[in-house]
């Protein structure tokens, strides 16, 4: 069962997105090939949206939202190089070397 809101959110927002995947391609929109990224980036800008919800304070073990927005940027990424597959492997390779540096770089200049 669901904790705190959070986690309501993230259910039924996960299921938008699958509902999302689903209509558009029954409404020939997308290919099949395209359903695995299209959830993938979804998914990550609903990480990416969570991130900007304080966890309340009773949860002492809540993810960060530095982790939330690094999980968010992953996922985005993955779904952008599973997309950049159709082309060439190495935009994907590209792609997802550039948001791991960039995350690097930010977690690296970060403060505590």
């Amino acid at each position: 069962m669901a904790e705190s809101s959070r986690d309501l959110i993230s259910i039924g927002a996960f299921l938008i997105i699958i509902v999302i995947a689903i209509v558009l391609l029954a409404t020939g929109l997308i290919d099949w090939t395209l359903i695995v990224p299209i959830v993938l980036v979804l998914s990550g800008c609903l990480m990416l949206g969570l991130a900007a919800l304080k966890p309340p304070a009773t949860q002492k073990y809540a993810p960060s939202s530095f982790y939330m927005l690094a999980s968010g940027l992953l996922l985005i990424a993955l779904g952008g190089a599973l997309y950049l597959l159709r082309f060439n492997y190495l935009y994907s390779l590209a792609l997802v070397l550039l948001l791991l540096g960039a995350l690097a770089i930010a977690a690296g200049t970060r403060r505590k």
